[in-house]
């Protein structure tokens, strides 16, 4: 366990995500999420000193704008069988 989860309660999530905590975060592997971060998908981190932290308020505006799964309609899975 990290010393945030030592210091913080459960009840206050950090705000500065690291690469790893912010692709965490939003669902997807690291690698990923430095591809959504190079495209824009992903917003880029503030700079503190020489870490990269990312702000948790932005990754969850930069997730709402991503696009929604297709409709019900065109996705198989839900297609009950005739």
């Amino acid at each position: 366990m990290g010393e945030r989860a030592k210091i913080l309660p459960l009840s206050l999530p950090p705000r500065g995500l690291s690469r790893v905590e912010a692709a965490a975060y939003i669902g997807v592997s690291a690698s990923l999420f430095d591809i959504m971060v190079r495209d824009g998908r992903m917003p880029a981190p503030k700079q503190i000193n020489a870490r990269a932290v990312w702000d948790r308020m932005r990754l969850d505006d930069a997730f709402d704008a991503l696009p929604d799964k297709q409709a019900a309609n065109d996705d198989p899975w839900s297609k009950a069988a005739v």
